[in-house]
């Protein structure tokens, strides 16, 4: 425990466990608490957390609510789906690239007023707790960070109950009993995980699912959008121009009516454990399809591929907590100069679950209707160059396919 610690900005959601947090750091280390609640579209009134930090004993200028909506979408959302990025295959990475936005937030309130030490938290035991601190300490590096699950002895609920009863901290009557999980959301997705979800084997029960009706609930008659594109990011839905965060917010819409962006995986966490999570990210599944199918007729064959090469490490930096690395950098300039020419409108059909492209165009297309038709071209592509295409490429399995034959022939 550092006891020298005099000012510390607590990532502060307004809900039990930072609420005990607050109170063990003014208690445990005699500190001044600045807290800080960020608006990140998570779908709960945030302004409860201002009263009940000022019910704690925290002074107005020390409080700290923002809405980062929009920043969140444009600045963190959107350069990560112009690299189609999935973790382990599955994952859009809704918690994780939260983390980075919520980092940078506190530093930058804890240079303002003059705090020597930040504070999150995240448990010991997941990812959240490295990507929060890989992003205090690439932004300053001498901060001092708390992170009390691994500090206290408050190890249980009814530890941090009878210490918040101790120290008069208001507890909801749904708060006093066990949680059957634990959600995490912005506007991106919901993650729930623990508890009732710790078997992977147990179909979730339909009350963990916040985000999304059931797919086969969802209307039996499809709905159908046009997403607009530039240079990679989304701009507007059925030709209407949008901002970012007023985008996803719409995507969002027609996913949950839809029944899309359910997902149930068991994933490597960076700590070293496998977990299970149920997410859903109606608006990014729909987002992550439409900007695949742009990029199907304005990338470069040569150039997807290598995205698509350069997808899997950039997730992993992603997910693991290496956002303000100098490697994701790189690779994220690569992947903007990749989407230059990434602008057009794509068409979906969305149908109870299942996100369906019905159409793309773009007037930057490189699809060529005169090479690939099966009518006649008038000349665009000679067939007989084929043969000689064909047989370079063949030469080196030609030579090795008589080697082999010559030594089974021994």
């Amino acid at each position: 425990m550092q006891k020298n610690v005099k000012k510390v900005v607590l990532a502060y959601s307004g809900g039990l466990d930072t609420s005990v947090i607050l109170k063990w750091l003014q208690t445990a280390y005699g500190a001044e608490v600045v807290t800080f609640t960020a608006d990140l579209g998570q779908g709960e009134e945030i302004e409860p957390a201002r009263k009940k930090a000022e019910m704690l004993g925290i002074k107005p200028e020390n409080i700290f609510i923002e809405d980062l909506r929009e920043e969140f979408v444009r600045d963190f959302v959107f350069p990560m789906f112009r690299a189609n990025a999935l973790y382990e295959g599955v994952y859009l990475l809704g918690t994780s690239i939260a983390r980075p936005l919520i980092s940078k937030k506190q530093i930058e309130i804890a240079e303002a007023t003059g705090a020597d030490a930040v504070c999150h938290g995240a448990t010991g035991k997941g990812n959240d707790q490295v990507r929060f601190e890989l992003g205090y300490y690439a932004l300053k590096p001498d901060i001092k960070v708390i992170a009390p699950w691994r500090e206290w002895d408050l190890n249980s609920r009814t530890k941090l109950l009878e210490f918040a009863e101790l120290h008069q901290i208001p507890i909801a009557k749904d708060k006093r009993g066990e949680a059957p999980f634990s959600i995490d959301a912005n506007m991106l997705h919901s993650s729930s995980e623990g508890k009732v979800l710790e078997d992977p084997a147990v179909e979730p029960a339909p009350y963990v699912y916040q985000r999304t009706v059931a797919p086969e609930d969802a209307p039996d008659q499809p709905t159908v959008i046009e997403i607009g594109f530039e240079k990679g990011d989304a701009v507007s839905i059925d030709g209407v121009p949008m901002s970012p965060a007023t985008l996803l917010t719409k995507l969002n819409e027609y996913g949950k009516a839809n029944g899309i962006g359910r997902v149930d995986l068991v994933e490597n966490r960076f700590v070293g454990m496998k977990s299970r999570g149920v997410y859903e990210t109606p608006g990014g599944t729909i987002l992550y399809a439409a900007h695949r199918a742009i990029e199907s007729i304005t990338l470069d064959r040569g150039a997807g591929h290598l995205k698509d090469e350069l997808m899997p490490k950039y997730a992993e930096l992603v997910y693991y907590g290496f956002w303000f690395a100098p490697e994701r950098e790189m690779l994220q300039a690569a992947i903007d100069k990749s989407q230059e020419f990434v602008s057009g409108t794509v068409r979906l059909k969305l149908y109870k679950g299942n996100v369906i492209v019905i159409g793309r165009a773009s007037p930057n297309s490189l699809y060529s209707q005169d090479l690939v038709t099966f009518e006649d071209d008038h000349g665009a592509y000679d067939q007989k160059d084929a043969a000689g295409f064909i047989k370079l490429n063949a030469l080196r399995l030609r030579t090795l396919g008589m080697r082999n034959r010559k030594m089974r022939g021994k």
